[in-house]
């Protein structure tokens, strides 16, 4: 049950000011940013009686059954000369079912029920709203607001069903409590089947809930259940805003997916995308009421330029209240705990980020070219769901990094709790493409892994949807494409590609977890090394599935060695779930050693270290550590069980000592007595390295292509 709406105070910006001095110089713009959504908030107060009213406009809008029997419609078409009902009830007669007009575009429709009391419209009819438009033409439309939407067989366009269960699925399980560690398990339900073909809400309750329990991920982040006319769009290109995609299954079976979910303790996001979009007009927004704007801005502001779609008027009153609405309807109608917000970079700034290098000046996140328009009602949107939903979470998928996007609306900031940090899958692809292994830079790779401002919270990830499509390549492609249909059972020796590949999935997989947020998302199937990418049927590919789907057979053939990077996956999250370094301060950096390829660094009381050189193991190698004691292994990748090669005792203890201060034998240059090799050496350290201030230190064997993780026998929860 959602929160009392509650009117904003004036911003507290000195918190902001506190955390980032730099802000300072642009503290006017941020005050009027809230200013502006504060006299929102108010405006809505008093015209709509509240946000809460004002945020349920599917209770009025579209077609609802009301208690007598009959039912209500209402849609808003400015544009419009008439608007008429069709559909089966009524033989398709344009002549018999006509909106009255209100003020401000809106058009309303009572239809009593049948002389028996039964409903006017039976479950299951199709519509369509018919709008004669100010150049007289008849067009025929799926109202905004329609529900379920489905494609007929052999048809290139959708179709309005009305949607009035007989048999409702009633919710059974309560919503769970918000993790403190956010382990985010990136899916899309039409791939998740190893068979050629649209996978099901049912298939994934039945078949994948499991699978994504038993890897230790809390959270699932659903795409493409908005529904979307072109599957090949990944679900990007909107067309109807409050239907759940037909492809997949029934309304009833997304409610049960999401509430078996919630049975088994799994927080399920919906990925939202607000904006912008579909360009059509018979299924989609697009010129509805007949004009080129209702919705969206008229002339070459309303179409997104590289994405051929429209973009939201988000000044519009109507607007405001069609999208707020559509939140509140995902949240009370599916029980979604948590929105990714796609496209936000494309909503901040009136150029969409286009050809925008975002350098980090300050001067890129403030003046003209943000649009202060989409980002109140982000704002807004922010505000809204964290005040009913105070467990609530929002995801914004912006690669600008603006400043106070992710601190609270009351601070004046935009209210996202965090952003994927978009820079570390780049980086990742960047450094497989372009880089041998010896020329690894360890500096850049921890740069780009702690690169976030600070007090704002990012989703890390390796790899996720967008680099499993066609066109680019996953890690594991990246990795050993050449050998993964052909070298990859356990019943043949590793070769060195197979070898490489592995050893360095699981690297990058866990410095990525442990050092790049406060929480971690992977992409459905990368958790086992998919051997393919990503392909939706389309015109270019024959409308072949046959890269459509994920290869589960793969991982559960344990003659494969896909079951041991999948089982590593496994025990990465429970190890996380243990000691909960997401929930943690940002880690501290002992080392980055550019000679070595050694980084380690720690989190949540625990040592991480990670040996990246590709031919040298260190036996004795010695790190620095903040916190004396014993320390035992609780998670290698060298293990065998996970593909490695078991070069190490697990049994082992490691004891810290206080000699890291006058003994630093991670070099033989530094014991030389030679005074030009010390000198060198020491240059090497200040320049490639890391001299460090911590008391203690411990000695570990670490081979190479490995990581371990050390905790204090003490550090447990």
């Amino acid at each position: 049950m959602a929160a009392g709406w509650m009117l904003p105070a004036e911003a507290q910006l000195e918190r902001l000011l506190e955390l980032d001095s730099y802000l300072e110089p642009h503290s006017a713009d941020l005050r009027r940013r809230y200013d502006k959504f504060a006299s929102l908030a108010k405006s809505i107060e008093k015209n709509e009686g509240g946000l809460e009213q004002f945020s349920r406009g599917y209770e009025s809008f579209g077609i609802n059954q009301q208690d007598d029997g009959g039912v209500y419609c209402k849609e808003w078409a400015p544009g419009a000369n008439s608007v008429c009902l069709v559909g089966d009830f009524n033989g398709w007669d344009t002549s018999s079912h006509h909106y009255k007009k209100l003020p401000f575009g809106k058009w309303e429709l009572h239809i009593p029920p049948n002389v028996d009391g039964s409903p006017p419209i039976p479950h299951g009819s199709k519509l369509k709203v018919v709008i004669g438009s100010k150049t007289g033409q008849q067009l025929y439309r799926i109202s905004p607001w329609a529900r379920y939407v489905v494609r007929e067989q052999n048809a290139s366009t959708y179709v309005w069903v009305h949607w009035d269960s007989p048999q409702p699925y009633m919710r059974k399980h309560p919503r769970p409590r918000r993790p403190n560690s956010m382990r985010i398990y990136e899916a899309h339900v039409g791939i998740a089947s190893p068979e050629g073909k649209v996978a099901s809400y049912k298939n994934f309750t039945q078949n994948v809930l499991v699978r994504i329990k038993n890897l230790g991920y809390n959270c699932i982040q659903l795409m493409a259940i908005m529904e979307h006319a072109y599957y090949a769009s990944f679900g990007y290109q909107v067309t109807s805003f409050f239907a759940a995609s037909s492809r997949f299954g029934t309304p009833e079976e997304l409610k049960e997916l999401v509430d078996t979910a919630h049975s088994m303790g799994l927080f399920v996001l919906l990925d939202v995308v607000h904006s912008h979009a579909s360009q059509n007009t018979e299924d989609g927004l697009n010129a509805f009421d007949g004009t080129d704007s209702c919705f969206f801005h008229s002339g070459t502001r309303g179409t997104h330029p590289q994405w051929d779609s429209r973009l939201f008027n988000y000044s519009n009153w109507e607007v405001l209240r069609f999208l707020l609405s559509n939140l509140r309807w995902w949240v009370e109608e599916y029980y979604f705990d948590g929105f990714r917000f796609d496209g936000v970079t494309s909503m901040l700034y009136h150029h969409h980020g286009i050809r925008a290098a975002f350098s980090g000046d300050y001067s890129e996140y403030f003046g003209l070219h943000v649009d202060e328009d989409s980002l109140v009602y982000l704002i807004l949107s922010n505000y809204m769901l964290h005040t009913f939903y105070p467990d609530f979470v929002t995801i914004a998928e912006d690669v600008s990094g603006m400043p106070t996007l992710c601190r609270p609306v009351i601070e004046g900031g935009g209210g996202f709790d965090y952003r994927l940090a978009m820079a570390i899958p780049d980086k990742w692809i960047q450094i497989l493409k372009e880089l041998k292994d010896e020329d690894w830079n360890m500096g850049n790779i921890v740069f780009t892994l702690t690169n976030r401002r600070y007090g704002e919270k990012c989703i890390a990830y390796a790899e996720s949807h967008d680099q499993a499509l066609v066109g680019d390549k996953t890690l594991a492609f990246w990795l050993m494409d050449a050998e993964m249909y052909t070298n990859m059972s356990i019943m043949s020796p590793l070769t060195v590609v197979v070898d490489r590949g592995i050893q360095l999935h699981k690297m990058i997989r866990l410095i990525t977890h442990a050092l790049g947020g406060e929480g971690y998302l992977n992409f459905i199937g990368n958790e086992f090394g998919h051997p393919e990418w990503l392909d939706f049927p389309r015109i270019g590919n024959n409308e072949s599935y046959h890269y459509a789907r994920r290869q589960f057979n793969l991982l559960d053939n344990h003659l494969l060695r896909y079951c041991q990077l999948n089982t590593f996956d496994t025990d990465m999250n429970n190890v996380e779930e243990k000691y909960g370094w997401l929930a943690a301060a940002p880690a501290y950096v002992n080392e980055k050693h550019e000679g070595n390829k050694v980084i380690a660094f720690e989190r949540a009381n625990l040592l991480f270290i990670f040996n990246f050189n590709h031919e040298k193991s260190f036996p004795d190698y010695r790190v620095g550590i903040d916190r004396p004691g014993k320390y035992k292994i609780v998670l290698d990748t060298d293990a065998k069980e996970y593909g490695g090669h078991g070069r190490l005792n697990h049994n082992t203890d490691f004891f810290t000592d206080s000699q890291y201060q006058n003994d630093r034998p991670n070099s033989l240059l530094f014991q030389s007595d030679d005074f030009s090799q010390r000198k060198a050496h020491v240059f090497e350290l200040l320049n490639y390295g890391t001299l460090h201030s911590c008391e203690n230190s411990l000695k570990v064997y670490i081979p190479s292509r490995s990581a371990i993780v050390l905790a204090g026998v003490d550090s447990e929860k």
